[in-house]
């Protein structure tokens, strides 16, 4: 049985950048807060668990008080500092640089037609931490949209700038892009009120081709990630697409052995929150119930 890790897969730079900051103030200090789930990954959560990593909610961040807490890749809305700056909380703010960079946009771009009545719109998921520090640029007045349905809710005789959450797949903001355009030009409202920013993460659309390429390699597919990742998702279905024997996989434990039973060959595979060990430790596991 030949059984290979996907040599893209692993953190990406933002998730990198934040566990790294964690483990290096575990280690000095032996105890952290962290605003949400530093990753989207369980088996990850409880390593970071154990080393002294504390996980609050925001009801529980704001009871804080003199101490450190680590503001995840996700980013968070101008309160969550307001709240720091009032209580002396010193953050550790691990915000990746690119939704950190798609904040300030979107904060500038609201700026500049909330006075007209324009909208800022954002294509991504309403509950995910990462669109609440978006939408919280704009007073929580962006309009959030996940499907095309949700575009109903739009004001096509008025400016729009539209945003997508950076982990949302590419396709589908082509598509909901291009709606927006053909619903402006049948309320003739003029395309130059109409300003579309391309802030998909270009580390994680510029996977999705050597994903493929890699998924094409193998009998199976096992693509390792949390259910909670929004990423996950979206690269688990691009697997499957060019590869139908794809399984998702959250932890070891939920592998069946009947997998490989017709196959010779395995790829695994795995989110930008999916650590590099957790893809080891399957890899070791299918080693040993395939030759078992």
């Amino acid at each position: 049985m030949r059984v290979e890790i996907d040599p893209q897969a692993g953190f990406c730079f933002g998730v990198r950048k934040a566990v790294k900051a964690a483990e290096e103030i575990l280690a000095s200090e032996g105890s952290l807060y962290c605003l949400g789930d530093l990753v989207h990954n369980e088996e990850e959560l409880q390593r970071l668990t154990s080393l002294g990593l504390k996980t609050v909610n925001h009801d529980e961040y704001k009871a804080l008080k003199n101490c450190k807490v680590l503001i995840r890749a996700h980013g968070e809305p101008p309160e969550t500092y307001e709240t720091a700056r009032r209580n002396n909380i010193e953050l550790i703010d691990a915000t990746c640089p690119v939704v950190l960079k798609l904040q300030n946009k979107i904060e500038k771009s609201f700026e500049e037609i909330r006075d007209s009545g324009g909208q800022l719109v954002i294509f991504g998921k309403k509950s995910h931490a990462e669109v609440r520090g978006l939408a919280g640029q704009t007073g929580y007045k962006a309009i959030v949209i996940e499907k095309k349905e949700d575009l109903d809710k739009l004001d096509y005789t008025k400016a729009i700038h539209l945003y997508a959450q950076t982990t949302m797949n590419r396709q589908e903001y082509e598509t909901i892009t291009n709606e927006i355009k053909n619903r402006i030009d049948i309320a003739k409202a003029g395309m130059d009120r109409f300003r579309c920013t391309r802030s998909i993460c270009q580390q994680v659309s510029g996977r999705v081709p050597l994903l493929r390429e890699f998924c094409q390699r193998f009998d199976c597919i096992l693509f390792v990630s949390s259910p909670k990742s929004s990423n996950g998702k979206v690269l688990f279905e691009e697997c499957r697409g060019v590869n139908e024997n794809t399984y998702f996989v959250d932890k070891p434990e939920e592998i069946q052995k009947d997998w490989f039973k017709p196959v010779s060959s395995v790829g695994i595979t795995g989110a930008t929150s999916t650590p590099v060990w957790l893809m080891e430790k399957v890899a070791q596991l299918i080693k040993e119930i395939t030759t078992s």
